[in-house]
């Protein structure tokens, strides 16, 4: 087994595992594309629903104040981690994101709620799919970013912690607004 694999197994059980599964399946059988899938599953379910808590005229949203100079929009946010999972599930699955993704940067189409909304929607799916992809197989493939290399799910991994990380600033930016976020409720 390779030390990645029990990292990631390690990770898993330490974090809980997923209970319905868990009485099938040992840990060590568990594939890890689902181990992955599980993961950004989880993520999903916090981002999505807190994304979707704020109204459309609270997306332009920033804190004021000195502390706060050009810090990023609640729906900057949103697009900007969005962006971020389209270009690294992208990375893994050999393909390119969508048209207008670039430098963790959505494409200035996307402008309103719904839009970005459905893009955040999209850029799960595609972490879901790059999730789907990594296997045993693969688990060592150097994946090319930049002068560096990577694993796919070293990629995943990074989607997952950056989308965690923004989900924190989220939740003070609905609780700013006196909204509590859903996964709080």
């Amino acid at each position: 087994m390779s030390i990645l694999r029990i990292v990631v197994v390690a990770a898993m059980v330490i974090g809980g595992s997923h209970p319905a599964r868990a009485q099938s399946q040992t840990a060590t059988n568990i594939p890890i594309s689902h181990i992955m899938d599980i993961w950004v599953t989880r993520t999903e379910q916090l981002l999505v629903p807190a994304a979707d808590a704020l109204p459309e005229p609270l997306f332009d949203f920033r804190p004021a104040g000195d502390g706060f100079r050009g810090v990023r929009s609640f729906g900057e946010q949103v697009k900007h981690l969005a962006a971020a999972n389209y270009q690294l599930g992208s990375r893994v699955l050999g393909e390119q994101p969508p048209a207008g993704t670039h430098d963790e940067t959505a494409p200035d189409s996307v402008r309103t709620k719904a839009q970005i909304m459905e893009y955040l929607r999209g850029s799960f799916r595609c972490l879901h799919r790059a999730a789907d992809r990594v296997s045993e197989s693969n688990l060592d493939e150097p994946i090319a970013v930049g002068r560096d290399t990577q694993t796919g799910v070293g990629l995943l991994i990074d989607a997952i912690a950056h989308s965690q990380n923004h989900y924190g600033q989220m939740v003070e930016y609905l609780r700013m607004n006196g909204i509590v976020p859903p996964a709080s409720r």
